[in-house]
């Protein structure tokens, strides 16, 4: 059986923040494997096929200028329930809400925009992970 894969994305803020290094160290002291890894800047067709499932509602404008905001890292990680466990790493979205230990937790806040920032995205299925892995390691 090989290994689950999914995508990881260090958002704007993390990069900015000079947090993917640390992000990087938490998802591999896990015990994930990191297969691949590219920092870019995103369009905004990308970004809108990568969100798709939220368009028409009232924060996808904000999203897709926050993710075009900045260099992101994109990470294709690899293991086993890799997608569960990065999510559970990752944290709750609100940051302010995220546990101790977490990502997001320790190392987020709101910072009272118009659109959540919260460092990192994971995948949420094996399909979202096939899927969002095709974008943006094509």
């Amino acid at each position: 059986m090989s290994a689950e894969e999914t995508l990881i994305l260090v958002k704007p803020d993390g990069v900015a923040r000079g947090l993917s290094g640390e992000i990087l160290r938490r998802v591999e002291a896990k015990g994930y494997r990191i297969t691949d890894l590219r920092m870019v800047t995103a369009s905004r067709e990308l970004l809108a096929e990568h969100y798709a499932e939220h368009e028409g509602k009232p924060f996808f404008e904000p999203l897709l200028e926050f993710m075009s905001s900045g260099p992101i890292v994109a990470v294709r990680a690899e293991g086993d329930r890799v997608i569960e466990g990065f999510r559970s790493l990752a944290g709750a979205t609100d940051p302010t809400t995220a546990a101790p230990g977490t990502i997001r937790g320790d190392l987020g806040r709101d910072w009272g925009v118009a659109v959540q920032q919260n460092l990192v995205h994971g995948s949420d299925s094996t399909l979202s992970a096939e899927r969002e892995l095709a974008l943006w390691f094509a």
